[in-house]
């Protein structure tokens, strides 16, 4: 785990630098709401999907940061043509890698809230307010969208009996009634990504998923759309590869969660019920091992 803690540091420390010295003063003193993209060889796609994201979130300030993961066509140059902020990797990791980074930034930056969306137009930027707003009115942590509760365009009869399966499997081992585990639109308070451990590559949408709700942290889902890819082909892979690697992930963050915590620690909803003086939820952080966080 140290190796790979180390190679991962090794690559976004310097993406990270890098990032904050090309952009200054709008990366460092970000806007409350930071929408995270995570980008690879969208180029053609990438630049509508920025202009679609709103100037404001239930009347917060947005700024979007793309983490470009590897791209080797032009992403980086349309998104920053479109005015987003953008970090360039030069490796391509994985989604989970992008997001990851792109969480860190917008921490450091200052944004108080992180929503996600994905770089190939899938979602409906206007459905972010019914993401966003149950975290800024402080009656959650962390809220995802869902098509089970929303709607879906997709006719992969295998992709959807599988976000089926894997909900289930996800409200059996947690305990929480969960009915999308794969959903890219999601809105966080910023604080909740450095705190729960985020290690996946890849899949990630699960491994954050199990763990915010491992921690404790104030789960809900809201009814979302989620359209067919218009532009390019998913980077997700076969179906029966896609299922296979998901659930390895399903369970194992399951298992690392489990055995990780200790008897009787107290939940993040416990340990910080009262909101802050700024009127948002306290930090859970003090509710963990410090070696448990993210380590950004």
């Amino acid at each position: 785990m140290t190796g790979r803690w180390e190679a991962d540091e090794a690559i976004d420390d310097p993406a990270a630098k890098a990032f904050f010295a090309e952009f200054g003063e709008p990366a460092e003193h970000m806007p409350p709401v930071a929408v995270v993209i995570a980008a690879y060889n969208e180029q053609g796609v990438i630049g509508s999907v920025v202009d679609a994201l709103p100037a404001s979130i239930c009347g917060l300030a947005t700024t979007a940061v793309v983490v470009s993961d590897g791209s080797a066509d032009g992403t980086v140059t349309e998104v920053r043509e479109h005015g987003a902020l953008v970090a360039d990797v030069p490796v391509n990791r994985g989604q989970g890698a992008a997001l990851r980074l792109g969480y860190r930034l917008a921490r450091e930056g200052g944004a108080q809230y992180i929503v996600t969306t994905d770089a190939d137009g899938q979602y409906n930027p206007a459905e972010m307010e019914r993401v966003l707003a149950p975290v800024v009115a402080g009656d959650a942590d962390f809220v995802t969208g869902s098509r089970k509760l929303g709607s879906q365009e997709t006719k992969d009869l295998v992709r959807r009996l599988g976000t089926w399966v894997f909900a289930q499997t996800i409200t059996v081992l947690t305990g929480e009634h969960i009915t999308d585990s794969s959903f890219g639109l999601r809105a966080m308070r910023a604080e909740v990504t450095g705190v729960v451990r985020l290690e996946q590559p890849q899949y990630q949408s699960a491994e954050l998923l199990i763990a915010v709700l491992a921690r404790g942290f104030r789960v809900s889902e809201v009814p979302a759309t989620i359209h067919k890819r218009q532009v390019g082909e998913s980077k997700k892979g076969h179906n029966a590869i896609y299922g296979l690697r998901f659930a390895r992930v399903v369970v194992g963050t399951w298992w690392r969660e489990r055995r990780h915590r200790a008897p009787g620690q107290p939940s993040a909803q416990a340990a910080s019920p009262e909101p802050s003086a700024s009127g948002a939820p306290a930090s859970p952080d003090a509710a963990f091992d410090p070696g448990s966080a993210q380590r950004n």
